[in-house]
């Protein structure tokens, strides 16, 4: 009954948004809702399952966002021309090196030598890959710098991104895990926080790859374009019956539309969340998450398995940004800020219940609620509470300066309250 009730508590609130706003910002509500829902619950199986402390989600999603673009844009065949083999290439020669560093490392015996041919094969390898891959980058970054200067995508549907996205993330995850999960759970977090940085500064400065902060828009979509709907004969007599506005009734369909993707993709990774969770496997994750120590003595793998719930939780990250950046029908990668991707989702996670897959659900819709509500309904409060004062006083243009800061301070106050009033969230681990 807690679950049903606190569950259409939210609902009720966007419900009351519709009625009283637009449905428009209603049904917006929803969809990011939604993709926040499933970021949540990939943050909860790794802290909530596991007990990893990973703040860089944002750099997981970032790459499910970079997944959209490799695969529903089309390619730019002038750039291709002009220095795609010599990109492929570089990133061959590169790839080589680290391989044959890698071997050089195991064979040759500890010593003077080993570190004296590590030195020369990597700075070598360093000169021969700069080389080769920048000639082709200013080759490719030159060709219609205004508008593309970048290699394009697959030109596939944009749908086949989303799954990549998570694989691109699970990809990143496994080499990150190999190398820091061995890491106490505050030096793994500072180790999340930056290779996630680092993942955004590439995404940033490479133009080639995805045209860096001049962004890619119009990106292909799963869904009708408005302006198609409203130019549907059979569409426009439907909106007339149901007697709305055309242009309001496209506006609508699309989001639906999208909601309908999105709700099938998180009900399926809520099943298997939940399947997981009361599975011998599920109950072996919280057996490592609350003693590692008597784990271990048990016979499991602990490193093993942390590797396993880091990919897994990275990988439906990914998953939700390749989703959001279809949704937006844009790659911004200046928008992956800390504050979106890493603070807001793990509010979610603590508020909703770490280790619950409905709490972090619930947490999902419920914080990103209040993230789009508080700042209007913040401006009405202060322009409320001000409207006695004269207007030039600089008390009333003080609270008025202020509304723009109720966002975080009402993320702040909830989180500060359901940890006094309810510790492992409003709904709880079981």
């Amino acid at each position: 009954m807690r679950v049903i009730l606190l569950f259409a508590i939210v609902f009720g609130l966007i419900l009351l948004t519709g009625f009283t706003q637009s449905w428009n910002v209603a049904l917006g509500i929803v969809n990011m809702g939604l993709v926040s829902a499933i970021m949540a619950l990939g943050v909860n199986l790794q802290w909530g399952y596991a007990g990893l402390f990973n703040v860089g989600v944002m750099g997981f999603v970032a790459l499910g966002g970079l997944a959209a673009v490799l695969i529903g844009q089309p390619p730019v065949g002038a750039a291709w021309e002009a220095g795609g083999a010599r990109i492929l290439g570089g990133l061959a020669v590169g790839i080589a090196v680290i391989v044959a560093a890698v071997l050089l490392w195991k064979r040759l015996p500890v010593g003077r030598a080993r570190a004296i041919a590590m030195v020369v094969l990597l700075i070598a390898g360093f000169f021969v890959y700069r080389g080769v891959f920048d000639p082709a980058v200013e080759a490719i970054e030159s060709v219609n710098a205004a508008t593309e200067g970048y290699l394009g995508g697959l030109g596939l549907p944009i749908l086949i991104a989303w799954p990549v996205g998570g694989l691109l993330a699970a990809g990143a995850a496994w080499a990150i895990g190999k190398t820091a999960l061995g890491l106490r759970s505050d030096y793994l977090a500072i180790a999340t926080l930056g290779i996630a940085e680092i993942i955004i500064s590439v995404m940033r400065n490479e133009d080639w790859l995805a045209r860096g902060v001049k962004n890619v828009i119009g990106l292909p979509r799963p869904v009708p374009y408005e302006v198609d709907l409203q130019q549907s004969q059979a569409f426009v007599e439907r909106a007339a019956g149901a007697g709305l506005d055309p242009v309001m009734a496209s506006t609508l369909a699309v989001k639906l539309a999208y909601a309908g993707f999105f709700v099938v993709v998180l009900l399926v990774l809520l099943w298997l969340a939940q399947a997981a969770l009361a599975s011998p496997w599920g109950r072996m994750m919280r057996a490592i998450r609350d003693n590692e120590v008597a784990a271990e003595a048990m016979g499991k793998d602990v490193k093993a398995r942390h590797l396993q719930i880091f990919v897994l939780g990275s990988a439906v990250c990914g998953l939700a940004g390749a989703m959001m950046t279809t949704l937006d029908g844009q790659l911004t990668p200046s928008s992956y800020q800390p504050l979106r991707f890493t603070f807001l989702v793990w509010v979610m996670v603590i508020v909703g219940g770490s280790g619950n897959n409905y709490g972090a659900i619930l947490g999902g819709f419920l914080i990103w609620f209040l993230w789009v509500q508080v700042e209007p309904v913040g401006i009405w409060l202060m322009e409320t509470l001000s409207a006695g004062l004269d207007p030039a006083s600089p008390l009333r243009a003080h609270l008025l300066a202020s509304a723009a800061h109720m966002r975080l301070f009402t993320m702040g106050l909830l989180l500060l309250l359901v940890l006094r009033f309810s510790p492992r969230g409003l709904i709880p681990e079981r």
